[in-house]
């Protein structure tokens, strides 16, 4: 049974502008330098370099708000005003000088698969088996383990290379993949790629020892049982000593070795920071960012179709596709001054809040600092400025920083002041780094030490700071 019905809603929806604006927002030097690029190459209304002037230069005026999506006339002169170019230049007295290097670090290394194929020439091996290699690197992770069992591979062979195989002949291949370097790659265990490791080592005393260590008594040593790995071997301890100390010399990670020299990450500062006669001067590092401006081209073929007599249907057609780049241009660039005024409005409040810790690089003088603070200091929303810190860096005279990394909690000490979670961290760090390793101190006894020292802090927040220390629980700390 058919209705009628009327119903009323109200919603919000983000306009194109504030989608792009937020998305600009939240990239890094180089990303937003990759975005200028694409966009100048998309846009062809969208020019860099500095605008050519002429006495009768006309520009464009933003005010406009009719689509054009008929075949209505377009109005030319809401394009076409004597009012002064709006030239909104990335270059001004806030940003980097001209003189500054305009060079972007490209990584040039080989992939870390790709390194290992390479290596494939030197095994005797048919075409299939060259072929069932190269699945079996394709299937190594960035550890350097192949996480599945071999029955999955020679599944995987069979429906995606069409490769029908035994699970000996595919153990051989694997075998060969193992001898590859760096050595233990191709592991399917921590155990197996220590033991690989240790096989290509020269024989010696400790070599000899570890691998028993490895082999034959494994379990007890990722318990750290020492005492009892000295009485399975009947060893002293200065030869258990020997075999440890030759394990922690292999690579827990095989893959680490190579994916490490191709992930060749250059940090770009976004923000650099100076310090004049006890004065912090912040900039938005702008390298590479050129001076952008709408084509004096695509304004004189609007000017050329207002002073057009005849109109027909392909002009309004190509005058129309002239309009969409116009808006757009405009658009890009009104979002790009935007950011850059959010940008240099948001790391000012971070600074001026942490000005005692940026002008002595003393971490214990970071201040408790939430994302809350600076939007209320700055009367913008959270979630811009978790934007702007999520993926920028500071240049300071103490090194390059991740903003995010002056965001931290705050807790009380037993003087009622309130401490920034990193002074504790900071602490924390301390006490493990000095700690007897033959005695770890467990977490609760971490707890007190901190409670001894003003800090009341509960065993659970001292595991969960640990954990982002990268320690380890205190057994697993041990060492002879």
């Amino acid at each position: 049974m058919l209705k009628q019905q009327l119903q009323l809603k109200l919603s919000q929806k983000l306009s194109p502008q504030q989608i792009q604006l937020m998305k600009l927002m939240q990239l890094s030097t180089l990303d937003f330098e990759q975005r200028l690029q694409y966009e100048i190459e998309q846009n062809p209304a969208l020019e860099k370099g500095k605008e050519i002037k002429d006495q009768d230069d006309n520009t464009l005026n933003n005010e406009f708000e009719e689509d054009f999506s008929d075949s209505e006339d377009v109005n030319i002169d809401n394009y076409l005003t004597d009012d002064e170019v709006p030239n909104y230049k990335l270059n001004s007295k806030n940003y980097t000088n001209e003189e500054d290097e305009k060079t972007i670090p490209i990584s040039g290394e080989i992939g870390f698969h790709q390194l290992l194929k390479n290596q494939i020439s030197s095994l005797i091996l048919n075409k299939k088996e060259t072929l069932i290699a190269e699945f079996i690197i394709g299937s190594i992770d960035d550890s350097g383990y192949i996480r599945r069992s071999k029955q999955d591979l020679i599944d995987d062979l069979a429906f995606t290379q069409n490769i029908f195989i035994e699970e000996k002949e595919l153990s051989n291949i694997l075998k060969k993949v193992q001898s590859l370097d760096p050595p233990g790659i191709g592991s399917n265990s921590l155990k197996e790629c220590l033991s690989i490791q240790l096989s290509r080592k020269p024989a010696s005393i400790p070599q000899i020892m570890a691998s028993k260590i490895i082999n034959e008594g494994f379990d007890l040593f990722s318990k750290k049982h020492f005492d009892k790995l000295k009485e399975k071997f009947d060893v002293n301890e200065d030869l258990l000593k020997d075999g440890l100390r030759e394990i922690e010399k292999l690579n827990p990670k095989p893959g680490g070795a190579l994916s490490g020299i191709i992930q060749n990450n250059h940090i770009v500062p976004d923000f650099i920071l100076k310090i004049e006669n006890d004065s912090l001067l912040v900039s938005i590092n702008n390298r590479n960012a050129p001076e952008l401006h709408i084509s004096n081209s695509y304004m004189d073929m609007m000017k050329g179709y207002k002073e057009s007599k005849t109109k027909n249907k392909s002009q309004k057609q190509a005058i129309q596709f002239i309009k969409q780049k116009l808006d757009s241009a405009q658009w890009f660039i009104d979002a790009i001054k935007q950011r850059h005024q959010t940008l240099l409005k948001t790391i000012n409040a971070i600074v001026d809040f942490q000005k005692d810790f940026l002008l002595s690089g003393d971490e214990n003088l970071i201040k408790p600092m939430i994302l809350k603070d600076i939007a209320e200091k700055i009367d913008m929303d959270i979630s811009t400025i978790s934007r702007v810190a999520n993926s920028k860096y500071l240049e300071t005279p103490y090194g390059t920083k991740l903003l995010k990394s002056f965001f931290s909690e705050s807790l009380k000490n037993n003087l009622g002041e309130e401490v920034s979670t990193l002074e504790i961290k900071n602490i924390l760090k301390e006490l493990i780094d000095n700690e007897d390793k033959k005695h770890p101190l467990p977490d609760i006894v971490l707890s007190n030490n901190l409670k001894e020292k003003g800090y009341k802090v509960a065993r659970r927040t001292i595991a969960k700071y640990r954990e982002q220390l990268g320690f380890s629980v205190a057994r697993l700390r041990k060492k002879l």
